[in-house]
């Protein structure tokens, strides 16, 4: 399995003065990742990759944290990169590795997954640190994906 999160709850893009890649999580975002980290801790064995933009490094940066390991930072999930680079690096990583990306980037990789076949499971959610689990069968194709919705914090 893998875990493809969308990162959790950013400050306003609008109120952001700089570079959006250097835009925080917000307080709410926080503490999602703090969660998440608790949910995944026990799951995750494998890399941990994210978007270089702040707020997807901090949104797994609590799970690194518990995990005594560090977040690897990757352009092909980064806001803009399409499904090409996702789905290339998806191929490349063991099972048990979380990734963490953003809203255009996460619809196009499951869209792009989808067109490829793979079988889904319950209601896509696309909100703020919402985790697409992905499976993939004996010869390393994703063939299943479910969706948790964010964490209650």
């Amino acid at each position: 399995m893998f875990y493809l999160v969308r990162h959790a709850k950013a400050g306003s893009r609008a109120n952001w003065e700089g570079d959006d890649r250097d835009r925080p999580l917000s307080a709410a975002g926080l503490r999602q990742a703090a969660a998440l980290a608790a949910r995944l801790a026990p799951l995750t064995h494998g890399a941990l990759v994210s978007s270089p933009s702040l707020r997807c490094v901090q949104t797994i940066e609590p799970l690194a944290a518990s995990l005594g390991t560090t977040v690897l930072s990757d352009e092909r999930l980064a806001e803009g990169a399409g499904f090409v680079g996702a789905l290339a690096l998806l191929s490349e990583l063991p099972d048990g590795s979380v990734l963490c990306s953003h809203g255009d980037v996460i619809p196009d990789t499951i869209g792009a997954l989808q067109r490829r076949g793979c079988a889904f499971a319950g209601t896509p959610d696309w909100r703020k640190a919402s985790v697409w689990v992905l499976g993939r069968d004996a010869d390393g194709a994703i063939t299943r994906a479910a969706c948790w919705p964010p964490p209650e914090v």
